[in-house]
């Protein structure tokens, strides 16, 4: 049996009506995705009274307190006891210091900062920073 030599795999005209309808329900899908909520935690932050507040340049970890004294590490509410456990581990598994950035609701009491800033340095890490909303700075309007 002899087979021609001009012969086309593809004799049809290509169509992309298919593809723009697999691209067009791709893209339906990722803004569906986009408006699923979020799990969280709700965290009213206090606004700084001073400007220009430090921050760090170093490996951090976050640890939050909600208002009920709940602390939250790895998005999990965890125990004082498994909290100071993980820090410990974070500490010993970074190559440089870490810094705490402790994320506080405004109506946890100072003794419960000053006790994770404990926790966190029995578990070996020095550096505690209280993370807090940037000011907002109005500026005249410029003609």
């Amino acid at each position: 049996m002899k087979f021609p030599r001009n012969t086309r795999l593809l004799r049809s005209p290509f169509d992309v009506a298919p593809f723009a309808a697999v691209l067009f329900l791709l893209v339906i899908f990722l803004m569906l995705g986009a408006l699923l909520p979020v799990q969280g935690l709700h965290v009213e932050l206090q606004p700084p009274t001073a400007s220009d507040l430090p921050g760090t340049d170093k490996p951090s970890v976050a640890v939050a307190i909600d208002s009920s004294g709940r602390f939250y590490f790895a998005n999990k509410i965890i125990a004082e006891n498994e909290l100071s456990n993980d820090l410990a581990a974070a500490a010993k598994n970074s190559r440089e210091p870490l810094t705490l950035v402790i994320h506080a609701d405004k109506s946890v009491t100072y003794e419960q900062l000053v006790r994770l800033t404990m926790v966190a340095r029995e578990a070996g890490i020095r550096d505690v920073l209280l993370a807090t909303l940037p000011r907002v700075i109005s500026t005249p309007d410029q003609p």
